[in-house]
């Protein structure tokens, strides 16, 4: 066999000193729980000065790496045959202890992997990262000041499989996993072989014979199988509860939205719980540290086979613990923990308990999408308001968040009607008005040199007594006169008169043109106008907006938006939270004629204790 020893790393897992002096060396694993460890050192030994408090060991047993594990508390011994050094450590997975969710958070339908992520992002020194996780589950969380191991043990508390936590700690940052446990059987346990005594317990103290099954939802909202359970009942009721009585639980799976798979889960679930809780305390050789049957060892989760003939058992249980008290002086001895299922529901007591540890694992309440909408027009003196009100028995506003976007001014039609019988009237001041346009001269002008002849025919016999003649007297030169003593008698002729180029004047003196008072009457006679119906839209739209949030200003001018957080401007109470109980109001504000379309959209986890089933 192999010599037993230990490795010791500083706190950055720096190796600082190999203990082959260390003795006494044991371990005990448990399911789902945290490991322990223990050894001791003589007070002599060299290297004692490397072995300090919250250190990191690591135990190899005949040559096989057991785990990581830290150096809790040391405890000094004297007595007249040595000076010995005795450490208790804790596994590396009490990491987790030192860390905390400092204040309120909440986990809702949120896959597990995320969950178990989130819950280690909040690690100050990143230990451990998340490896395999077997399961998708939606289930609802919340914690406060919790230790994040408390909240990582009861992430799977809900759920309705065997399940197990491993991890590998030879790589680091160590390595997390939540896994389904198998239902191979790894080992044999009996007499003649490796069974040196077995104690077998029945313990009912945790029977449940009346079960009340809960599924998605919350409050007076959650689903329940009344709707499908012939019995027409909120719950079913086991065959043993004759044998029993009844004893009552209450079993909530939220990622259930069906009224009959919740049905038949709970009936499946029923059957394993109502009967006891068989466990068996075994007393075993582990021969796995023989070389020729080292092929059977024992694995903490893994399913062996019991079998003693004498007390009839022959039965496949689960390896609860393994419990080796000294692998240097006692290496073939080992001491198991077997049980007929993997939980007792958390035991009834402890887990009231860690109920109240972890702020209880279920969320208390349920989370709602709400929207609010706005379509309509505005202008800088009128703008969009949004208004919506939050209740009392608002839990928590997980997300609020606004989406905007603007548009032309739209109308919806072009007259309206007129009443008619309408006399409109002008009037001048009347008055006298001047014009000082005295002593103007206008000429007109005439084409000068021009002939006008008139001819006439006139008997002058008429007029003058008929002996009376003239005499006609020849010039010489063509032209001729008559000569006419007295009044003689005329003949007809014509008289041609040359005008020479000339013009006319005249003068307009000063003077004033008056109009005196008067008024114009125009009279429309009863009518209307009819309405010209259709959808009108202005070229224009604003080129900025005012975003405001309880009257606090958003830093955002632009005319559309999108997802933009409205938390930090909602009004707050005292304590900062969101206030309840009242009306919140967002508006959006133009610097133009516009239509704005924006919507709100809230996630809020509300508890329902008020109201019924309508």
């Amino acid at each position: 066999m192999e010599q037993q020893y230990i490795r010791v790393y500083n706190l950055d897992m720096q190796l600082v000193a190999i203990l082959e002096n260390a003795y006494n060396i044991g371990y005990t694993k448990r399911f789902n729980e945290v490991w322990g460890a223990s050894f001791s050192l003589p007070a002599d030994d060299p290297k004692l000065a490397e072995v300090k408090p919250l250190y990191y060991v690591e135990i190899f047993e005949n040559g096989e790496r057991v785990d990581l594990f830290r150096i809790m508390p040391q405890k000094m011994v004297r007595s007249a045959e040595q000076d010995v050094v005795h450490f208790e450590c804790e596994h590396v997975l009490s990491t987790l202890l030192d860390e905390v969710i400092p204040e309120y958070d909440q986990f809702t339908n949120i896959e597990t992997r995320d969950v178990l992520a989130g819950i280690l992002d909040y690690q100050d020194t990143p230990h451990w990262t998340l490896g395999q996780v077997d399961f998708t589950r939606y289930f609802h969380y919340a914690w406060d000041g919790d230790n994040l191991l408390s909240a990582v043990f009861s992430v799977a508390q809900p759920f309705d499989e065997p399940y197990q936590f491993t991890w590998d700690t030879s790589v680091y940052p160590w390595r997390l996993n939540l896994v389904r446990v198998s239902d191979e059987v790894t080992a044999e346990i009996r007499y003649a072989k490796n069974l040196r005594g077995i104690t077998k317990t029945e313990d009912p103290s945790n029977i449940v014979t009346r079960l009340y099954a809960r599924g998605y939802g919350e409050g007076v909202n959650q689903l329940t199988i009344e709707s499908v359970n012939p019995t027409g009942k909120k719950y079913i009721d086991a065959a043993t509860q004759s044998l029993y009585g009844i004893k009552s639980y209450v079993w909530t799976d939220r990622r259930f939205e069906n009224a009959d798979s919740l049905y038949n889960s709970a009936k499946a679930l029923l059957d394993q719980w109502s009967v006891p809780k068989i466990t068996y305390e075994v007393d075993a050789i582990d021969l796995a540290q023989i070389d020729e049957y080292g092929v059977e060892s024992f694995e903490i989760g893994k399913l062996v086979r019991v079998k003693d003939e004498e007390l009839g058992i022959d039965v496949d249980v689960r390896v609860m613990s393994i419990d080796k008290g000294d692998i240097t002086g006692a290496p073939y001895d080992i001491r198991l923990e077997l049980a007929n299922r993997t939980d007792d529901l958390g035991d009834i007591q402890a887990y009231v308990e860690r109920k109240q540890q972890i702020n209880e694992t279920y969320a208390q309440g349920a989370t709602n999408i709400d929207s609010h909408n706005y379509a309509d027009n505005c202008d800088p003196n009128h703008p969009a308001v949004i208004r919506f009100y939050l209740p009392n028995d608002l839990v928590n506003v997980n997300e609020m968040k606004l989406s905007y976007e603007t548009e032309e001014f739209r109308a919806y039609s072009q007259a309206t009607e007129g009443g008619g019988a309408t006399t409109v009237t002008s009037a001048s001041g009347g008055g006298q008005t001047t014009s000082a346009g005295g002593g103007i001269v206008t000429t007109t002008a005439s084409g000068g040199s021009a002939s006008v002849t008139s001819s006439a025919s006139f008997d002058w016999t008429d007029l003058l007594p008929a002996a009376i003649t003239g005499t006609e007297i020849d010039d010489g030169e063509g032209s001729h006169y008559h000569i006419v003593p007295g009044i003689g008698n005329l003949k007809d002729h014509t008289h041609t008169v040359s005008v020479p180029s000339h013009n006319h004047s005249f003068s307009l003196p000063t003077h004033t043109h008056t109009v005196s008072n008067h008024t114009h009457n125009i009279t429309i006679p009863d009518h209307t106008h009819d309405i010209k119906h259709g959808i009108y839209t202005l070229s224009t739209q604003p080129t900025a907006v005012t975003v405001n949030v309880d009257g606090n200003t958003v830093p955002i001018t632009s005319t559309s938006g999108t997802d933009i957080d409205l938390v930090p401007y909602l009004a707050k109470d005292a304590g900062g939270k969101i206030t309840r109980g009242t009306w919140h109001e967002v508006t959006i504000t133009p610097n133009d004629l516009a239509r704005v379309n924006a919507t709100v959209i809230s996630r809020l986890f509300i508890s329902s204790r008020v109201g019924g089933k309508f």
